[in-house]
Formats: structure tokens, C-alpha cells, sequence
């Protein structure tokens, strides 16, 4: 058995405001995955609009403190603390703001019958050092992951890293490894603009099949 108190895990800061806490890797469960999020404001994003098609999981969210407004395939949801909604259709499209300051949603899913980690789970915990510029914390961080996980949305972000820390062969060495769903969007990724005029990297972005400016 295992205890935890939400406040005793370590926040990350990820996008805006928002700070996801690692709570399937603090006590190591496989069989599904559980994470919080907590938006700073009113009017923040507590979770980012999205599905699961990709991963096709299955998802609860469980409002823990404050208040959210969660849209649904564009019917609105209201939230107050112990809320529950829960997402049996991956396809639904979710997004949810918070409506007082300090909203925490707890996100609990899995695919039904097994649970993969997703590779954002790998990559959120680097974010912090990426948005600082510390690129030598940044490629530790995600060579690490990549070697418990091989994902190609971990390829792309190591070429972001070595795109923006001026390693070009590198950067270009990972986005190879990257799918085309990274590769799609890697033509207007600002991260990118020490390699854009590259003819290796306008080919690697040309083969995704989304046209270059």
C-alpha cells in the first residue's frame, strides 16, 4: 500500500499557467495513467483541448478544488469541486477552463484492458528546462526517456532541443525519427528556423505531405 498527498508532489510547469503534477510515475502505477493539473486563474486552461483518438483512451476527470467549465463535443459542463466527467469515447472532443483561481483537475485514463505511458509523460518534466534554455538539462532529460521510451514525438522534441542549441546534423538525425504528425507541424515550429532553408530538413517536412512556406 501507498499513501500520497497531492501537495507533497512536485509541480512542473508546462503551458501558461498550468502545472501538471506527475502522480502515475510518484507511485509508479501501470495500469492506468492518473496526473493533476492546476490552472493559476480564472479563465486559464486547467486541461488543453484535445482527444484521445490517437491513444485511445479512456478518460475521468474529477474536479479536486475550485471550479471548472469543461466543453464536450461543444456541449458545456459545469464543474464545481467534485465533479466527475467521464469520457467513454475517445473521439470526444474535451477542453476545460478554470472558473476560480487555483482549479486542480485530477485526470485519470487508460486503453480498456491495458495502459501505455504516454510519451508527454516523458516530456513534460523537460519543458521547464526547454523554456529556460537550458538545452544540456533539456537533451539529458529526453535521451533518458527515449531510452525507456522510444516515441517519435520524443525524437521531435530532441531535434527541437538540438535545432535551438545549434547541433543542426543532430537535430535533423532526430527528426528523421519522428512520424508524420510531428513532421506535419515541424515546417512552422520556430524551433526550427536555424535549419529551416536546410534542403535535408524541407525534404524531411515535404515527405509529411503539408506544403512549405
Amino acid at each position: 500500500m501507498k499513501t500520497l498527498r497531492l501537495d507533497d508532489v512536485e509541480g512542473i510547469p508546462v503551458f501558461g499557467t498550468l502545472v501538471w503534477k506527475p502522480i502515475r510515475k510518484t507511485l509508479g502505477v501501470t495500469a492506468f495513467g492518473i496526473n493533476a493539473y492546476t490552472a493559476a486563474n480564472a479563465g486559464d486552461e486547467v486541461v488543453e483541448e484535445h482527444t484521445e483518438v490517437q491513444l485511445n483512451h479512456e478518460e475521468i476527470y474529477a474536479v479536486i478544488t475550485g471550479h471548472a467549465t469543461f466543453t464536450v463535443d461543444g456541449q458545456e459542463v459545469d464543474a464545481p469541486a467534485g465533479t466527475l466527467v467521464y469520457l467513454d469515447k475517445p473521439a470526444e472532443k474535451r477542453h476545460a477552463i478554470a472558473k476560480e483561481p487555483n482549479t486542480t483537475v485530477l485526470a485519470i485514463g487508460g486503453v480498456p484492458g491495458q495502459h501505455e505511458v504516454s510519451a508527454w509523460e516523458y516530456f513534460f518534466p523537460a519543458l521547464p528546462a526547454m523554456n529556460a534554455g537550458d538545452w544540456d538539462t533539456a537533451r539529458t532529460m529526453l535521451e533518458e526517456a527515449l531510452r525507456e521510451k522510444d516515441h517519435p514525438a520524443l525524437h521531435y522534441n530532441l531535434a527541437c532541443v538540438e535545432a535551438r542549441s545549434g547541433n543542426p546534423e543532430r537535430a535533423l538525425e532526430e527528426l528523421a525519427k519522428a512520424g508524420p504528425r510531428q513532421l506535419a507541424q515541424a515546417g512552422e515550429d520556430p524551433d526550427f528556423e536555424s535549419i529551416k532553408d536546410d534542403p535535408r530538413f524541407r525534404e524531411l517536412t515535404r515527405q509529411s505531405g503539408r506544403p512549405q512556406s
